[in-house]
Protein backbone atom coordinates (compact mmCIF):
# COMPACT_ATOMS: atom_id res chain seq x y z
CA UNK A 1 0.00 0.00 0.00
CA UNK A 2 1.64 3.45 -1.24
CA UNK A 3 0.94 6.83 -0.06
CA UNK A 4 0.01 8.11 -3.04
CA UNK A 5 -2.64 5.74 -3.15
CA UNK A 6 -4.17 6.57 0.30
CA UNK A 7 -4.03 10.05 -1.09
CA UNK A 8 -5.67 9.30 -4.37
CA UNK A 9 -8.72 7.34 -1.82
CA UNK A 10 -8.95 10.98 -0.11
CA UNK A 11 -8.64 13.01 -2.50
CA UNK A 12 -11.72 11.41 -4.15
CA UNK A 13 -13.60 11.10 -0.80
CA UNK A 14 -13.13 14.96 -0.99
CA UNK A 15 -14.25 15.42 -4.27
CA UNK A 16 -17.28 13.11 -3.89
CA UNK A 17 -18.05 15.13 -0.86
CA UNK A 18 -17.67 18.54 -2.72
CA UNK A 19 -19.96 17.24 -5.52
CA UNK A 20 -22.61 16.24 -2.91
CA UNK A 21 -22.65 19.03 -1.26
CA UNK A 22 -22.78 21.33 -4.18
CA UNK A 23 -25.19 19.19 -6.16
CA UNK A 24 -22.60 18.23 -9.00
CA UNK A 25 -23.16 14.99 -9.88
CA UNK A 26 -20.22 15.29 -12.19
CA UNK A 27 -17.87 15.84 -9.37
CA UNK A 28 -19.06 13.64 -7.52
CA UNK A 29 -18.91 10.89 -9.37
CA UNK A 30 -15.30 11.79 -10.50
CA UNK A 31 -14.60 11.73 -6.76
CA UNK A 32 -16.09 8.25 -6.63
CA UNK A 33 -14.11 7.16 -9.83
CA UNK A 34 -11.06 8.24 -7.95
CA UNK A 35 -11.70 6.65 -5.14
CA UNK A 36 -12.39 2.90 -6.58
CA UNK A 37 -9.47 3.34 -8.37
CA UNK A 38 -7.05 4.10 -6.15
CA UNK A 39 -8.68 1.43 -3.86
CA UNK A 40 -7.92 -0.85 -6.60
CA UNK A 41 -4.79 -0.38 -7.70
CA UNK A 42 -4.01 -0.52 -3.77
CA UNK A 43 -5.14 -4.44 -3.72
CA UNK A 44 -3.22 -5.29 -6.74
CA UNK A 45 -0.35 -4.06 -5.21
CA UNK A 46 -1.05 -5.80 -1.91
CA UNK A 47 -1.59 -9.24 -4.16
CA UNK A 48 1.64 -8.88 -6.01
CA UNK A 49 3.61 -8.39 -3.10
CA UNK A 50 2.11 -11.62 -1.32
CA UNK A 51 2.26 -13.68 -4.33
CA UNK A 52 6.05 -12.14 -4.72
CA UNK A 53 6.59 -12.91 -0.64
CA UNK A 54 5.49 -16.84 -1.41
CA UNK A 55 7.70 -17.17 -4.63
CA UNK A 56 10.44 -16.31 -2.37
CA UNK A 57 9.67 -18.51 0.37
CA UNK A 58 9.41 -21.17 -2.01
CA UNK A 59 12.56 -20.46 -3.19
CA UNK A 60 14.08 -20.55 -0.08
CA UNK A 61 12.62 -23.72 0.68
CA UNK A 62 14.25 -24.95 -2.48
CA UNK A 63 17.55 -23.88 -1.75
CA UNK A 64 17.57 -24.90 1.97
CA UNK A 65 16.83 -28.76 0.16
CA UNK A 66 20.18 -28.58 -2.41
CA UNK A 67 22.73 -28.06 0.96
Amino acid sequence: MSLEDKLNQVKGSVKEGLGKVTGDTKTEAEGVAEKVASKAKEVAEDAKEAVEGAINGVKNILHKDDK
